[in-house]
Parts: C-alpha cells; structure tokens; sequence
C-alpha cells in the first residue's frame, strides 16, 4: 500500500500510542537467582528476595493438621507427583501465611532448590496469565502465592484466576501451583454474596461464578481461632526455641494480660508477644 508523505507522521504517532496501551513484554529471569520473588506487574518481571522472612516449620503450633497436609501437598509437587491448587482460610493471625512460607523451606530443605515461591500482590491478580507465561518458560517447578486474596461484587480480577485453577484450553502450566490466604471461605465477603443475590435478576447465576471460585481449589484447610491451651503452647515454644528461660507460670501470666490488652489470642499475638517479651529481656531472636 502506498503511503503519502502527510500521513507518515500520523501513522507514527498511532503505532506509538498502541505501544503505550500495550501490556509491557514478559522479560526472561534467572529462576534459579532465589528461592523467592516478587512479582511486577507493571514492569512484568520478577524481583529476587534473597532472603524469605519466615517461621520455622517446628514453631507452628496449633495447626498440625493443616501443617501436615499442606507439607505432603508441596513435598509431591516438589517430586514432580500429581498436587493441588490450596486456599488456607479462616480466622486471622492464625498461621496461614506463615505456613505457606515454612512449609516451602521446609520442602526445599529436603529437596534442595526443588521449589521457586513467587508472590504476587492481591492487585496484581489480572496479570496472571503474563506470569504463568514466564514461569512455564523459566523451566523451574514454583508456587504461585497471593496473600489475604478475596474479591468485590465488581471486581472481575477471579476470571484471571480461573485461567490458573482450572487451566482453560492451553492447561496450567505443570511446573506451576497456586496457594492463596484469605480470611474468607468463598473470597467474597458475605454481605457482598446476600446483596447480589437480592439485586440480581437471577440471583444464583449472579453469585455463582464468583462463589464457586473457592471450589476450583484441590485443598481447602481451615483455621480457627485458637484456644487458651494452643495459645500458651505457642509462646512455650517459642520460650524453648529461643532460649528466653522465662519460668513457665511467669509466661503465662504475662501472655494472658497481653492478649487482654490485645483483645485476641492468636499465633499472631503469640509472635508479637514474644518479640516484646524478648526485646525487655534484651535477647535477640536468633
């Protein structure tokens, strides 16, 4: 087609502005620099961390059956053996971040370097599909995690994440895993699900979609507020495991009266308790 020398520059600044528009080029990664990375959506690559902040696995009280599953999940993921998609939900501060974390080091321990954590922020959610075509080219088996996910009535983010659960024509990438953290069983807070469904024309097809997310998720593992019991079974291990030697009647007292100054007792308050309690002690936790 011939092209006048008037319309050049117009076809120039078009060509330049669907650059713009156009959603940045996956860039390639060392998958092999870290154990852990950050995904960057707006930059559509993956940031190193040198070093996971974490809990050890041993230290996790409360929640043996929770620790036990989500462990063989990943350990068979980690062996190239069949695993599943898991959504840990439930009361908050309880350990479901942190088991995500301790349960991956704990596998890569054992099979060192097996596994790549990649986490990606809640906002980030719509560009899955760009990260999964990194990691499936990057060769290394990952887990993809998003930390405290849930969605809105207009947030239409959860159709990105069903190309990961559920895979669609092309299949989820087999060297790839999803783990999520929310304090909600379906994602969606539950006024969110009644206020559809009594504005919607069909209200079950309206909340369907977007309930049935959670059921695309292999595993599902609850957690619950703890009781005083599993409370002080947290900070007694966390006395032992760091050497504080507080006498056993003097931490509980202390980890009931911060706990009521607290309003909750949870692993959360039990590890922030610690931290206080260490820091008055002038020890370090090592």
């Amino acid at each position: 087609m011939n092209t006048t020398p008037e319309l050049l520059p117009l076809l120039t600044r078009i060509a330049d502005a669907l650059e713009r528009l156009a959603p940045p080029a996956v860039k390639a990664v060392d998958i092999n620099a870290a154990d852990g990375f950050i995904w960057n959506a707006e930059s559509a690559s993956m940031d190193p961390v040198p070093s996971i902040s974490r809990v050890e696995l041993r230290l996790l009280q409360g929640v043996k059956r929770q620790r036990d599953t989500l462990l063989d999940n990943t350990r068979r993921f980690a062996q190239g053996l069949p695993a599943n998609n898991t959504l840990l939900w439930g009361a908050r501060g309880m350990g479901k971040s942190s088991l995500v974390k301790a349960v991956h080091a704990a596998v890569n321990q054992e099979f060192p370097g097996s596994l790549a954590l990649v986490e990606i922020h809640r906002e980030d959610i719509g560009s899955l599909p760009q990260l999964l075509k990194l990691l499936k080219q990057a060769g290394r088996r990952s887990i993809i995690f998003c930390d405290d996910l849930s969605f809105d009535v207009a947030d239409n983010a959860y159709k990105s994440l069903k190309a990961v659960l559920e895979g669609g024509i092309e299949g989820r990438p087999e060297n790839v895993l999803f783990y999520a953290t929310s304090n909600r069983r379906h994602l969606m807070a539950r006024d969110m699900i009644e206020n559809e469904r009594s504005t919607a024309i069909n209200p079950s097809e309206a909340v369907e979609e977007k309930v049935s997310l959670s059921d695309r998720f292999g595993l599902w593992l609850g957690f619950h507020a703890c009781d005083q019991d599993t409370y002080f079974a947290m900070i007694e291990g966390y006395n032992e495991a760091f050497g504080l030697g507080v006498p056993v009647e003097q931490l509980h007292a202390e980890a009931v009266e911060w706990s009521v100054g607290r309003g909750s007792r949870s692993g959360r308050v039990a590890w922030q308790f610690i931290q206080d309690l260490a820091g008055r002690l002038g020890k370090p936790l090592l």
